[in-house]
């Protein structure tokens, strides 16, 4: 049994932060993804102790859909989005990493792209408290927030998994692997002229 922190969700340790109890469950239709199959995790915030660094995977997913803060957990609005981790990058690169599959064909490789990779937006305040705070943004190239675009897409970062045989008998069958979402990679894309 996990104690509950005397650590703030939303203060002391981002929203978006796993915890030591919020055990991985498996693969499972996930409301995150409109039922769609996703590693899930349990979901005790504030429970144990913070894993740093280690985004919860269902409200990863949730603050990326809903644009909610990391640090706060609550909704972000156009003119306060703000990334503290995000880098400048063309389309073409993505493109040729296979990481941009979703792109709109509209967006020419030569275009400029912010890469939020897995971390959405937070609130100015928000960004600056966790600068304050937190070491490894301490430590990043750049730790100055940039502007979030008003135009994003979501690409789905896929993971392999098998299914677990019911019964002892089944484990001389191999399941099908499928691709299911672990996280949701964030892309702003450039504001329309």
């Amino acid at each position: 049994m996990h104690q509950r922190s005397r650590l703030k969700v939303g203060l002391d340790v981002p929203w978006v932060t796993s915890w030591s109890a919020e055990q991985v469950l498996g693969v499972r239709p996930c409301p995150s993804l409109n039922g769609g199959l996703a590693v899930v995790q349990a979901e005790q915030p504030g429970c144990g102790r913070p894993n740093y660094s280690q985004n919860h995977l269902v409200r990863q997913r949730w603050s990326v859909r809903r644009m909610l803060c990391p640090m706060c957990g609550k909704p972000t609005t156009q003119d306060d989005r703000w990334s503290q981790t995000g880098r400048l990058v063309t389309a073409g690169a993505l493109r040729q990493k296979g990481l941009a599959t979703l792109l709109p064909v509209t967006v020419p490789d030569t275009e400029l792209l912010l890469d939020a990779g897995a971390i959405s937006p937070a609130h100015r305040a928000c960004a600056d408290l966790a600068l304050e705070r937190c070491p490894h943004l301490q430590a990043h190239a750049n730790p100055e927030p940039l502007r979030f675009p008003n135009r994003w897409t979501v690409l789905p970062l896929k993971v392999e998994a098998r299914p677990q045989p019911a019964h002892a008998l089944e484990r001389r069958t191999r399941g099908e692997a499928v691709a299911v979402t672990s996280f949701l990679q964030l892309l702003g894309l450039p504001d329309a002229a």
